[in-house]
Formats: C-alpha cells, structure tokens, sequence
C-alpha cells in the first residue's frame, strides 16, 4: 500500500440553533512506519488560505496497517463565512521523512455541502464508524456507502458479539434523502459523488464485543466489504493492568518518581495495579500509613483508587514492607494471607500477599492477588503452591478470571518457572502477548527444549493467570524504562491489558 491513502471526506454544511454549520472529516489508511508520527491534512476553503488539520488515530488494521481520522467543525459569524468548497492534501511525517497523498500533485478537492466523497476504488465501504463502544450503549449504527454505479439491490449486516460462535443478520435500508437529513441547509447540492447511503441498526445488548462484515448484493454479484479480509471490531475499553515493584523506598528523587508513577497511571488510563515492595516507616512496628508508598501514589491520581495494602516484613531496618493492589473498580471483597511459613515480622523471608475481588464492566468478577515470593532456595516453592490454594479456594463458578500478579523471584527458563509450567494451572501472560509461538511451545505442548526459548528472558516479575480463565491478554509491553516513563525503581513495571474470549 501507499504510506498514506485517502479513503473518504464528508463535506456537510447544517443549520443547528441558527447557526450554519460546516463539518469536515477526513479518513484515511496509513502504514505503521514508527510508532513516532504526525500526520496532518493542509486544506484551503475559499478564501485561498491553506491551513493545517492535525490528524488522530482511530483503530488498527493489523500491525502494519492503521485508520486515522482528522474532523473539524466551522461556525458562520457576521465576520466570518464558512469555507465552502475546499481542497486538500494529506501529509506523513515519521522518522525524518515526509509522505503525501496529494492526488499526484494536484490536490484532493470537495464541494461545499456535497456529502461523502469516496476516494478508494472499494464501491462498498463501511463510512463513519467508531472505534470504541460506550459504556452502557446497546445499539451500534452502520453506514455505508455503495457506489451508484453497482446497483445494489440489498445490504446487509453479518455480525456477532461472540466471535462467531452465532451469527446474526440485519438488512440495512437506503436512505434515498440521507443527505438532505443530514445537513438540511438546501444551500448546495448534496451527495453529487454518487454514493448511496445504507443504513443499519445492530442491537448487542450487554455485549463486550462487537465484529462485523458487510454484503452488498447487485444483479449478477456480491461485493464485500470485511475490512481488507480482517472484518470490523469494536468493543469496550480492555482491562489495563500494571505490576510493578517499588524498590522499597530506596530510589533517588524518590518522590518524584511516585509523582511519575501516577502520571503513569493516569495517562495510560491504567485499571488495576498491583505493587510490591510497598514501604511505609516502620515506628516501632506500628507503620505510618501517611508514609505508604502505594497510599502516596494512589493520593496523587486525578481521582483516587481503591487501594488494599498490607505487610509481611521489617525491609531495610525501618520499614514495614509490604503489597497493595489499587483497583479503578470498586473492591466486591479483599483479603491478606501468609503465604511463607515464618509469620515472623524480623524474618525478610515472611511473605504476605493481599488479594482483591473487582467486577469489571462487561468481563464479570476477577480476583487480583499482588505477590511478592522469595527466591526458590529460600521458600518460593512452598510460597507459590500455597498461593495456588489459596487462589483455588476463591476459584468459584461465576470468576471470570484469575491472576497472580508481581515479582515471583524466578527467572524466566529457571526451577521455578519451570514448577510453574508443571503445575498445568498458570499461564505468563506476557509472553503470551509478545512470543506465541515461544508460549504455545512451553504452555501448550511441552516442547522439552522450551527452557532453550527463554535463555534471554531475564524477568522475575509476571502476570500468571488461570488457564479456566475467560479472558485472553491482547497487549504487554514494559513501562518504567528509559524510554517510556524514565526509571522508578530497579524493576521495570508491565503493562498488559485484557479482553473476554
């Protein structure tokens, strides 16, 4: 494909309270060259001044594919007229290059109120979608444009919001004044580019998910349109969760660094966190909540979690060091356990790991359990199975999922790990996101060269979750490196983020 393609613009002028409206929107196909890009449309209306219109990213394709969007509204005052008739360019700027879409140097034009303009020789296309659902919406509309040239006789919806497992229908109906509906100016003539608008009005309900493919039937064919073979997909935000250990207040610029940690939080819009080394001053044994790492965080998001936290030890000769999960969602129940045999507060090797139960929108109960385990010579194995039980006891019909989550002490490829893979309970989620193939070897069919694959994977800190769970990790990248966030702390924390299957 072209680094940047133009699909369609939509030029509609509207009258609302009075006042005369022109709405632009552009929307166009782009290679994923850098995650590092900008991508811009210079247009000039009327009057002959070009200006710059900042794209935004909509959705991804695949990897190597993305959809972006850039929209602008104008207002008609005493002083200021509408632009009218425009024309355009699109411009791609990434890693020191720039790419065009200008129509080969001679500018993309549209009319004044001339309705959609499509530019892809795809005769069907699905115009105007979305790229998330929102919370509580229950009905999705489709539109779509079908070149009058095809005559179509029928359109039609297939979609699913269970993967496919069922299948359902919906004829979508031609909306013979769609434009005329739309703008309700009469100021110019409207929809000139021959395309006929379709429409469509999917119900799903409670449903996470929701994917969809278009038919368009003509006299003597059928023309689809299924997103370039990958078919249509919206859903709800997916669940954002973060591990990441604290370092037990030993950093410098210590606080800063818990200032970065919730901006962290706040930008990437994370769900749930679990925290380990969680330090507060230990006072005689009595702790000094104000002084709790997670609390400290947790006080500086845009609006505070709730937030479970206990202790296990005395770290560093004046700390009470410990776990904590804050969670977006509201905790249905929490808990603390030893999971170590030493109850002893003196003994580092005395492990407490604090559990939390959230309902999550549209994914259902999940129980989140923050450890940190020792080493495997100083008690990781009896540590980890006692975890297991305890997460096995809490393992009821209606969990959605579950997940340990932390820093487990155990290298990837090493013993412990390997328990872990023997055990036939637990699955590391970020390698699920970021090797399947190194994954399904080790998960799922015991490859016995497996350890082979991990030789350069050197964390200690995961997210194992329950093989019965129902969900599936679609994302895992490291954060809290030099550079995405800066060092916080001697761990680089993990973000991964999950959907239902």
């Amino acid at each position: 494909m072209n680094e940047i393609q133009l699909l369609y613009v939509e030029n509609i002028i509207s009258r609302k309270k009075r006042v005369l409206q022109q709405e632009l929107s552009f929307f166009m196909l782009v290679e994923n060259l850098s995650h590092d890009k900008k991508i811009d449309v210079l247009w000039a209306g009327e009057d002959g001044e070009w200006l710059t219109l900042s794209a935004t990213w909509h959705s991804k394709l695949e990897d190597d594919k993305e959809y972006w969007r850039a929209q602008a509204t104008f207002n008609s005052t005493a002083d200021k007229s509408l632009p009218g008739n425009i024309k355009f360019a699109l411009r791609y700027q990434t890693q020191g290059r720039e790419y065009w879409d200008n129509r080969h140097g001679q500018n993309y034009s549209s009319q004044a109120d001339s309705g959609i303009k499509v530019v892809s020789t795809k005769p069907v296309l699905n115009i105007g979608f979305e790229n998330r659902l929102k919370d509580g919406q229950k009905y999705v509309p489709i539109t779509v444009s079908v070149n009058q040239s095809v005559h179509a006789e029928t359109v039609t919806i297939h979609w699913t919001t269970d993967n496919w497992k069922h299948t359902h229908k919906t004829p979508c109906h031609f909306k013979r004044n769609y434009w005329n509906e739309k703008s309700r100016s009469n100021a110019r003539n409207p929809n000139q580019y021959g395309s006929q608008i379709w429409q469509g009005l999917l119900k799903i309900n409670e449903a996470f998910r929701l994917q969809y493919t278009i038919s368009c039937e003509c006299r003597d064919q059928v023309i689809w349109d299924n997103n370039y073979g990958k078919n249509y997909s919206i859903g709800h935000e997916p669940l954002k969760v973060l591990i990441l250990n604290l370092h037990c207040y030993q950093e410098d610029s210590q606080d800063a660094k818990f200032s970065q940690i919730a901006k962290a939080i706040n930008e990437l819009d994370i769900d749930i966190v679990c925290l380990q080394e969680v330090a507060e001053l230990w006072n005689e044994g009595h702790g000094d909540w104000n002084t709790n790492s997670a609390k400290i965080i947790n006080d500086r998001l845009e609006k505070s979690y709730h937030i479970h936290a206990d202790w296990g030890h005395l770290g560093f000769n004046k700390y009470r060091e410990g776990v904590a999960i804050l969670s977006r969602y509201p905790m249905l129940k929490h808990a603390s356990k030893y999971v170590s045999t030493s109850h002893d507060p003196y003994n580092i090797h005395t492990r407490k790991v604090v559990m939390a139960q959230v309902h999550v929108p549209y994914m259902g109960l999940i129980n989140f359990f923050s450890a940190h385990l020792s080493w495997w010579d100083d008690g990781f194995p009896e540590q980890f199975k006692r975890l297991c039980k305890w997460a096995a006891d809490n393992q009821t019909a209606d969990i959605s999922g579950t997940m340990l989550c932390g820093d487990f002490n155990i290298a990837a490829g090493s013993e412990g790990y390997n328990l872990v893979v023997k055990s036939n309970e637990y699955d590391d989620q970020f390698l699920a996101a970021n090797a399947r193939g190194v994954f399904e070897k080790i998960f799922k069919v015991n490859d016995p060269d497996w350890q082979h694959y991990l030789a350069d994977d050197y964390r200690i800190d995961y997210i194992f979750m329950n093989k019965a769970s129902d969900l599936s990790v679609m994302s895992g990248r490291e954060l809290f490196t030099e550079e995405d966030y800066g060092r916080v702390s001697d761990h680089n924390g993990y973000l991964m983020t999950f959907e239902p299957k």
